[in-house]
């Protein structure tokens, strides 16, 4: 252990919220603010001693200011953070939160600032429909034509996500029935992991003010479908011209947030707070747009052969099930192509669940992953671990995590 570490010392998320869901009448800012204010109670630290935000946030059309609105910034404020408070608003699609505290690794690194307060929010049920082209157009007659920016999610000079994710995984020899199995097993894991209070620590219940006045406390993550089975997930059609892709093995679009504090281990000792773990390394990486799914893995052997690490060393693994095709084929690159060692792999891949049944909250879904990771090694007695995921044209990024 150095004094010079970087270590994390509060955690926190919302609950995820379904499509249209409990959480459909938060905004963005609100559910960043929830996370800030929290994650600063938690080690009872004002924010006065904040030197600076880093905060990942995707679709801004859903904010009440969609043209500059400054997410990370409106948030801060919200939260009661002091108006001197610095800020930086993030756009790396799902891994938005995961940059961000390397965003917040590298201004300590560089000595400008101490305690860095990192993460991300999404709301996916606030995104508008969108009108284009009439502001210099003048329509005597004729159809306006409303465009839904969530369908085909993706890029619309690129294929959609899903038929690159689900063509990546046929190139693995990675089929439908494999994904869906992976799907139902997420839900399985979290369910178990969900009875066990495995989630209490690093969720925050939140209380909301339903119509007829009364309150309603959300503490489970409202993607997760208990019943879930393979034969159900297998009379679900893929989706935009994916191979295998579908909404069963696939996370929702969901809204939520979570936020990360780190800092020195010298300056921790100082405020008398105990670090929850010590980040080794954090690293960005990207690939040709169509290999989204082979991002993680990219990103998993950067971080290790930067730490002099093989993925033989590493106790538990973490990658966001962007698609069950995503965790998969990653994780068979990870092995190799080796059989058996996939399957190893597999035990130490997610091992409470993933997105396909936590959700994916997509620019918040970096910060989950790694407090998610965190956790479950405490509650073994420590180890190293590791967490990764794609976005953005086939961005990714990974965190190697120590835990005493």
């Amino acid at each position: 252990m150095n004094n010079n570490d970087i270590v994390v010392v509060s955690v926190v998320r919302t609950p995820f919220g379904h499509f249209g869901g409990s959480l459909k009448n938060m905004d963005c800012y609100d559910l960043g603010a929830v996370v800030m204010k929290e994650v600063l109670a938690r080690v009872n630290l004002n924010g006065g001693v904040v030197d600076e935000v880093f905060w990942g946030v995707g679709d801004t059309s859903c904010c009440k200011d969609p043209f500059t609105p400054v997410v990370a910034r409106q948030s801060l404020l919200k939260a009661g953070l002091p108006p001197e408070t610095p800020s930086c608003s993030l756009d790396k699609a799902c891994v938005s939160a995961m940059s961000a505290v390397n965003y917040g690794c590298r201004t300590i690194r560089a000595s400008e600032g101490e305690i860095i307060l990192a993460g991300g929010a999404t709301s996916f049920s606030t995104v508008p429909f969108l009108l284009r082209n009439q502001r210099f157009q003048s329509k005597k007659m004729g159809h306006l034509i409303l465009e839904d920016p969530l369908l085909e999610l993706g890029y619309k000079d690129y294929s959609p996500v899903a038929k690159d994710a689900g063509e990546v995984a046929v190139k693995h020899d990675i089929g439908r029935e494999e994904q869906d199995a992976w799907s139902v097993r997420s839900h399985q894991r979290y369910g178990e992991a969900h009875a066990k209070g495995k989630f209490k620590e690093e969720m925050l219940p939140l209380e909301l003010m339903q119509k007829d006045g009364s309150s309603k406390v959300l503490n489970v993550d409202e993607q997760y479908r208990p019943g879930a089975t393979i034969e159900q997930l297998a009379r679900l059609k893929p989706i935009y011209g994916s191979p295998t892709c579908t909404a069963g093995n696939a996370p929702g679009l969901n809204d939520g947030a979570a936020a990360i504090l780190i800092t020195t281990r010298k300056k921790a000792a100082e405020l008398g707070l105990k670090p929850l773990a010590t980040i080794v390394n954090m690293v960005s990486t990207a690939t040709k747009p169509g290999l989204m799914a082979e991002v993680p893995a990219l990103a998993i052997n950067k971080s290790m052969s930067k730490a002099g690490l093989n993925i033989d060393e590493i106790d538990l693994i973490e990658i966001n099930e962007a698609f069950a095709a995503v965790t998969l084929v990653s994780t068979k690159m990870l092995a190799g192509g080796n059989a058996v060692k996939y399957k190893a792999l597999q035990e130490k891949m997610n091992v409470n669940g993933g997105a396909i049944a936590i959700g994916h909250a997509n620019t918040a879904s970096g910060a989950r992953i790694m407090m998610t990771l965190i956790y479950e090694l405490r509650r073994r007695g420590g180890g190293i671990g590791i967490a990764a995921l794609c976005g953005g044209l086939a961005q990714g990024d990974a965190a190697l995590i120590k835990v005493e």
